[in-house]
């Protein structure tokens, strides 16, 4: 018997060390596409989505944040997961700070030069296209 303790004891030993191991080391962060400042954005129209990867409501936009880019290939859409990367959760802090924004959530999308986040896969489907095109008609 004291065998059999010593094996589930080592055993033991060493999940733990491999479960601290797995969370413990840094996760490589998804690449982050090239993220354009207001100079380079005069005459187009930029849209920030921002998602999580293992979001239920991200996953039912997602469908139709696609085909809005595809049928605007005018538009500039920067599909930024914000939950495992840095980088990304950075600047959707840094725009919805600059928006006054005190809750945020995702899904989310900020439409540069509209003043008003859309937050939720109702919210997203129901005016994004309508802010597009009004941000459309300003840069005309």
């Amino acid at each position: 018997m004291d065998n059999t303790l010593k094996i589930v004891a080592g055993l033991f030993t060493v999940v733990l060390l491999v479960c601290v191991l797995f969370f413990a080391l840094p996760k490589e962060p998804a690449p982050t596409p090239l993220l354009l400042t207001d100079s380079s954005v005069q005459g187009n129209v930029t849209v920030f989505f921002f998602y999580g990867e293992e979001c239920p409501h991200c996953h039912n936009v997602m469908p139709f944040i696609h085909n809005l880019s595809k049928k605007y290939p005018e538009v500039n859409f920067q599909i930024l997961e914000t939950w495992h990367n840095e980088t990304n959760n950075a600047l959707s802090k840094l725009l919805n700070q600059k928006l006054a924004i005190q809750n945020p959530g995702v899904p989310e999308v900020i439409v540069v030069g509209n003043n008003t986040p859309l937050i939720g896969d109702r919210n997203i489907p129901e005016y994004l296209e309508v802010v597009i095109l009004e941000q459309l008609k300003k840069k005309q």
